[in-house]
């Protein structure tokens, strides 16, 4: 499907064992690395040794981790009473690392939360199965709930935590988090929408900064963003010297100073993803907005059923999740049921860790049209501006960075809706393109 000869490059060329780049972290693996040059190594070979270091990093990590928690177990040894030995642990801590007390507090907290509390993320932690970055993301997307709660959603996540990136990672435990403890996550939004509130502060380069707080997602970071986006898009001509950014602000500001006569041609759309059961109020799942993440099922509920926005659904396979409708056209272009069909199957672009929306993506082909002379659904993907753009603009495409062409790079859909990718340097990468899993 990738079109290879068989043969390898010079910068795929491999002369280190496969062992190294699965192998967990071992004095073995310490001693291996130690006398390895990377500039002496193949493209393909340095992506080898930069994983392998990130998992001794890991490792060496989640050891001082139970460094701290040891020593605050000895502390409780003086005085059984585990505020004190908190505190003092703290203070040796800020003396023997140089640590200011906040800083000291933080690492104890995380300390605890690897070793007690959420044991599992430790463990993955130091076998290198994920880095520090995504550790804390479970930590403290977790610290709300009870222990039995965030512990269950651990166990949803831990093993494909390493395979996202900390957005998806936290975006997939804001949807856990829901799904687990959705009074907990009903209560928690009343709250926070309870104090919504703006404020503006002064900036040191004397600029202001408008923050609005606790506002519903459905109308701010959907139908609100969405408006904006579509004037900006529209007043974005080859005459306008402002960018996409300094447009939106600028329009934000003369709408809410009501300075702004905008007509926009069409209505904005509001993509929400909800399944048949929260809908009809059976259960309380989270849904999705496309372009802003997981959402409680109320605001989900109430976002289908305004009648201003555009609302999508996909029926799908109950076993595997993927949609049973399918069709097939001869066309080049996608037409729009096709580009709705890639759309709600496809939430986010297809290339690994891309999170734009896909209603804000291309449609590829996956093999090109010129190869195939067909275009189909299945064999369609969502693809960013950024990570696509055709072979016959590769100067246009160095330009803004457009990634599949320019740098060689090449992706299948597998029979399970998975993209596999291959990399210039013969690394192979997968982007699910599935839903997420439903929580037990």
């Amino acid at each position: 499907m990738f079109g290879m000869d068989g043969t390898l490059t010079r910068h795929e060329a491999s002369v280190l064992p496969d062992a190294v780049f699965g192998a967990e972290p071992s004095p073995a693996l310490v001693a291996f690395l130690s006398v390895v040059d990377p500039r002496e190594l193949s493209g393909h070979d340095q992506v080898k040794v930069l994983r392998a270091h990130q998992r001794l990093i890991s490792h060496f990590q989640a050891k001082f981790y139970e460094d701290l928690a040891a020593l605050a177990d000895v502390m409780f040894e003086f005085d059984d009473d585990w505020e004190l030995a908190t505190e003092a642990t703290a203070m040796e801590l800020r003396a023997a690392l140089r640590l200011t007390r906040r800083m000291a507090d933080i690492e104890l907290d995380l300390a605890e939360a690897l070793v007690h509390r959420l044991p599992r993320v430790g463990r993955a932690l130091q076998t290198g199965q994920i880095d520090l970055r995504r550790a804390r993301v479970l930590v403290a997307g977790t610290e709300h709930l009870d222990q039995t709660q965030a512990r269950e959603v651990v166990d949803q996540l831990i093993d494909r935590a390493g395979e996202l990136t900390t957005g998806e990672l936290r975006a997939r435990v804001r949807s856990a988090c829901t799904a687990t403890a959705p009074e907990a996550a009903n209560a928690r939004y009343r709250t926070a929408h309870e104090e919504r509130s703006i404020h503006v502060e002064p900036t040191v380069a004397g600029t202001a900064d408008i923050h609005l707080t606790g506002a519903a997602p459905d109308k701010a970071a959907a139908a609100a963003s969405a408006r904006i986006d579509q004037i900006a898009k529209s007043l974005h001509s080859p005459g306008e010297t402002r960018t996409m950014d300094q447009l939106r602000a600028d329009i934000a500001i003369d709408l809410l100073c009501g300075t702004g006569a905008y007509q926009t041609t069409s209505q904005s759309n509001v993509t929400v993803h909800v399944d048949l059961d929260t809908l009809a109020r059976l259960t309380e799942m989270p849904g999705e907005l496309s372009g802003y993440g997981p959402v409680i099922a109320d605001i989900a509920r109430q976002t289908a059923e305004q009648t201003r926005s555009s609302f999508r659904f996909r029926v799908t396979d109950a076993d595997t999740g993927q949609p049973v409708a399918m069709g097939i056209t001869r066309k080049r272009r996608h037409n729009a049921h096709q580009r709705r069909q890639v759309e709600l199957r496809d939430i986010v672009c297809a290339f690994p860790g891309c999170r734009m929306p896909s209603t804000e993506c291309d449609i590829d082909h996956v093999e090109t049209w010129a190869d195939t002379g067909v275009t189909t659904i299945e064999g369609s993907a969502p693809a960013c501006r950024h990570d696509h753009a055709s072979p016959s603009a590769r100067l246009e495409i160095l330009r803004i960075s457009a990634q599949r062409h320019a740098f060689d790079w090449e992706y299948t859909r597998t029979a399970g809706g998975d993209y596999l990718w291959r990399s210039r340097l013969g690394h192979l990468y997968t982007k699910s393109g599935r839903p997420p899993p439903e929580p037990d």
